[in-house]
């Protein structure tokens, strides 16, 4: 039975790092020993050690303990062998496409879905759903394939903003952008705002957190899905 948690973020404005999700991060790793923690995304260009570092020290709030996926001789095999799994946020192209190059994808999904926990924020979000192509990132590098895991049979755009008013801002809204994608691919894509994430139980996919996600499915219009709501078009 999937166990898995997607996050839109990591961390909330004026709060430390992981602190709004440690109670979902402890509930979701409960009975862990050990979590993997994938830091490929490399937020800012920090290097796997000092990523690896603030994941440990946050999660050492609640107990947990903390190993970079980079530091194993086979990262092969400690997904494959891993209680638990966390990927952090980041550059989205660079997780995939280092995730494709050592041919994690495959078994990390495979890993999720026979139950082992899996907790992403951000980009080790993205990488839940059908492809990474709902991304805000840049395109710093090229990965293999754009497919990523499909927990999740949609895609997410974690950081879903919506336009300001007033501002006289001439590019285009988040909104026009995965209504771009659709045009090319009919697969449903949730905005999931800072502050909520998606619970993955079995097949059972909900919208948790504090805020309403905007849900945006081929040929209709888009509407709000309120936190604790079942995502029902799966």
């Amino acid at each position: 039975m999937k166990n898995v948690v997607l996050a839109s973020t990591s961390t909330l404005h004026g709060q430390a790092y992981m602190e709004y999700l440690l109670p979902v991060v402890k509930e979701l790793f409960n009975g862990v020993e050990e979590v993997i923690f994938i830091p490929y995304a490399r937020p800012g260009g920090i290097s796997h050690d000092d990523y690896t570092s603030r994941v440990a020290e946050a999660f050492a709030v609640i107990g947990l303990k903390v190993r970079g996926l980079h530091t194993f001789d086979s990262p092969l095999s400690a997904i494959q062998n891993g209680q638990a799994f966390f990927t952090g946020g980041g550059n989205t192209f660079l997780l995939v496409q280092q995730l494709h190059a050592l041919k994690l994808m495959d078994a990390l999904r495979t890993a999720a879905e026979s139950g082992k926990p899996y907790l992403g924020s951000s980009a080790g979000s993205n990488i839940g759903g059908v492809n990474m192509q709902t991304t805000n990132d840049m395109p710093i590098v090229l990965p293999a394939s754009f497919n990523t895991m499909g927990l999740i049979p949609f895609n997410l755009n974690p950081h879903y903003m919506d336009p300001i008013p007033g501002i006289p801002h001439m590019g285009e809204s988040r909104e026009t952008r995965i209504r771009e994608f659709q045009v090319q691919q009919p697969l449903a894509v949730v905005g999931l705002r800072e502050g909520s994430w998606i619970r993955v139980k079995g097949e059972r996919v909900t919208l948790e957190g504090s805020e309403s996600a905007k849900i945006f499915e081929p040929g209709k219009e888009a509407y709000e899905l309120s936190p604790g709501k079942e995502i029902e078009f799966v």
